[in-house]
């Protein structure tokens, strides 16, 4: 018999260490190829590791919440196989477990990286775990700075911050800094959460990660971008009648159903190639105009949070194409299946609210895009046409459509116009479009 080391494996670029969730085996345990073993979470998407070859699980290596690095043994199997043990371990060992200054080499980016999403200096690194805890008590990096690490080169652990959010309440108040020069801009500082009365009978839920950094992003988003949101109605008969007609040959040929969004998908794809300038990042203060047209795609999943897998190189696919990897997204999104780099590189998002029987919504810009389209539900209304022969009263498909856009490099116009071409691609579809 062997061992063999189950390492963290890589999960997307800029993706370099997540965080055990739960263990799905056991010491002791069994295991066959392409188990999945174990439930991680990034800052970006929680996934499962499967294992790349059948054995016993000997040792657990990181525990639940613990944080493991791209590359880190997580686990040792007991194998099929000849040699030492020893032998195999020694083997690997190098990969698992990099020198200290191969961790400086791999980890000083990212301290820039991972402070600029939580807005601490470069000189403090974070795991995702610990960046959490920090958030939700509002620990101040100077605070954070006073905590005496003991982990890995000092940094600290989970441990290290749940004791000093247990003994703060015994700490004196740390002394403000000095006032600075009246000329050095100075940070607005958040005033402290308000305590909230808790009440017979009402019932505390902490969150979850996820929810944390779901509203982490969301109050920043409102914080950097002035949100502008227009709207317009859109006759969608055309593509209604379309899809019925359409739906079943297509999950009869392909094995899988037809929904509305391949249609929005393009419809969106079109106008961002006639309004290149909504498809942009805000850098400073630069603009950076994508090349690439990734569309987001919000899905709610069933524990009630939300993610946001993306569509690549959108305006590549054809409409089956665009079919086939939103229906690959969204299923893989509600069991679990995303890998990181499926939700990174999005430049604009959709999110249909209409899903939920909602006529409209006021969609919040994911950073660091500068739009984004909610789509409400289709509805049948009476509504006036314009015919050679007058004005007539018809039942239509009527469906709202609302477009947040980001002030500060998205004008009215620019948003307006963008959403008007959205509209008419619609409101125009061509029945005789080939799926």
């Amino acid at each position: 018999m062997a061992e063999y080391k189950l390492l963290l494996p890589s999960m997307g670029e800029g993706v370099m260490e997540a965080t055990i969730i739960t263990w799905l085996f056991n010491e002791g345990d069994n295991v066959k190829e392409d188990d999945s073993v174990v439930e991680i979470a990034t800052d970006k998407v929680d996934s499962d590791v499967p294992t790349p070859v059948s054995g016993k699980i000997v040792k657990i290596l990181k525990q639940k919440d613990e944080v493991a690095k791209v590359g880190e043994a997580i686990a040792i199997l007991e194998i099929e196989g000849e040699g030492s043990a020893s032998e195999e371990v020694k083997t690997e060992t190098p990969a698992a477990t990099p020198d200290a200054e191969t961790l400086k080499a791999i980890e000083e980016p990212l301290q820039t990286v991972a402070a600029s999403n939580v807005e601490f200096s470069g000189d403090l690194y974070l795991s995702p775990l610990v960046k959490s805890i920090a958030q939700q008590e509002n620990i101040s990096e100077t605070e954070l700075k006073s905590i005496k690490g003991n982990g890995l080169e000092g940094r600290i652990t989970k441990e290290d911050i749940l004791a000093y959010v247990a003994n703060r309440g015994s700490k004196p108040a740390q002394q403000a800094a000095p006032v600075q020069a009246a000329s050095t801009p100075q940070p607005a500082v958040s005033a402290p959460a308000a305590t909230i009365p808790v009440n017979a009978g009402d019932e505390i839920i902490p969150m979850d990660r996820m929810r944390k950094i779901i509203a982490e992003n969301m109050v920043k988003a409102k914080q950097i971008a002035p949100h502008v949101t227009s709207f317009i109605e859109t006759d969608v008969t055309n593509v209604v009648k379309w899809r019925n007609k359409n739906k079943a040959v297509f999950e009869k040929r392909e094995g899988e159903k037809l929904t509305f969004m391949p249609i929005f998908v393009k419809a969106v794809v079109k106008a961002i190639q006639d309004f290149p300038m909504i498809n942009v990042s805000v850098n400073g203060e630069n603009i950076i105009k994508k090349k690439n047209i990734n569309i987001g795609m919000a899905t709610a999943l069933p524990d009630g949070n939300l993610i946001v897998p993306v569509i690549k190189n959108a305006d590549q696919l054809s409409l089956s194409g665009l079919a086939k990897a939103i229906n690959d997204l969204a299923y893989r999104a509600r069991n679990k299946k995303l890998r990181p780099e499926d939700t990174q590189g999005a430049t604009y998002t959709i999110s249909n609210v209409g899903s939920f029987g909602n006529l409209m919504g006021t969609p919040i810009i994911p950073q660091p895009q500068v739009a984004i389209l909610a789509i409400g539900a289709i509805v049948k209304k009476p509504a006036v046409l314009e015919t050679a022969d007058g004005d007539v009263i018809a039942i239509r498909n009527l469906m709202f459509m609302s477009h947040s856009y980001d002030h500060r490099v998205v004008d009215g116009s620019l948003g307006g116009m963008m959403l008007k071409h959205v509209h008419d691609y619609l409101e125009n579809w061509d029945l005789n479009t080939e799926i």
